[in-house]
């Protein structure tokens, strides 16, 4: 009776060992749908790759951008931002070439001295500082520096300009004020 009790227990094990077989093979996936399954993940992590270094650079293009733009606008809030202050000034510069022109002939000489340092001391700062006359006398009128207010015949070519009412100024290039300009309207003969 030994005998078929040791007979049943190896037939017993061969299905087991099969079946584990079995089991261990369906639980692997194949390797074709693996390494496709791994190729399909590394491009789409490729993807969006390039979108994340795509945005990067923009938002890196877009930073410097700013950062130029930022010392470009401080450079000329430091230029031009006492453009008010010096039209203000240029007025008194005005008075003081009005004043200066239409002193007495009897003056005393150290008050017109004392004015006409005053107004030199003035102009030779606003000078430093980036002010600059337009100059308009005998020139052809141009109408990005010049204002006209009048116009008048003259031995000047039509278009001249023949008077300055008031000087116009550049500030670093800039247009501050216009100069207030009579021009030319030729002379009053007809050439024949």
């Amino acid at each position: 009776m030994a005998e078929p009790t040791q007979k049943n227990p190896e037939p017993e094990s061969k299905p087991e060992s099969v079946q584990e077989t079995k089991n261990s093979e369906a639980s692997k996936p194949p390797e074709s749908n693996g390494s496709q399954d791994l190729k399909n993940q590394i491009q789409e992590l490729e993807i969006q790759l390039k979108e994340k270094d795509s945005k990067y650079l923009y938002l890196y293009a877009e930073f410097d951008n700013y950062k130029k733009r930022t010392i470009k606008e401080r450079a000329d809030l430091i230029k031009f931002g006492w453009e008010p202050l010096a039209r203000e000034l240029l007025q008194v510069v005005d008075n003081l070439e009005r004043a200066s022109s239409h002193m007495a002939p009897g003056t005393d000489k150290a008050l017109v001295e004392g004015l006409g340092m005053v107004l030199s001391q003035l102009k030779s700062n606003l000078e430093k500082a980036g002010i600059q006359p337009v100059e308009s006398l005998n020139r052809p009128f141009d109408p990005n520096f010049h204002e006209a207010v009048g116009q008048e015949p003259s031995e000047q070519p039509p278009g001249n300009i023949v008077r300055e009412h008031s000087r116009g100024y550049m500030l670093h290039g800039r247009l501050l004020r216009p100069a207030r300009v009579v021009i030319s309207a030729g002379s009053g003969q007809q050439k024949t």
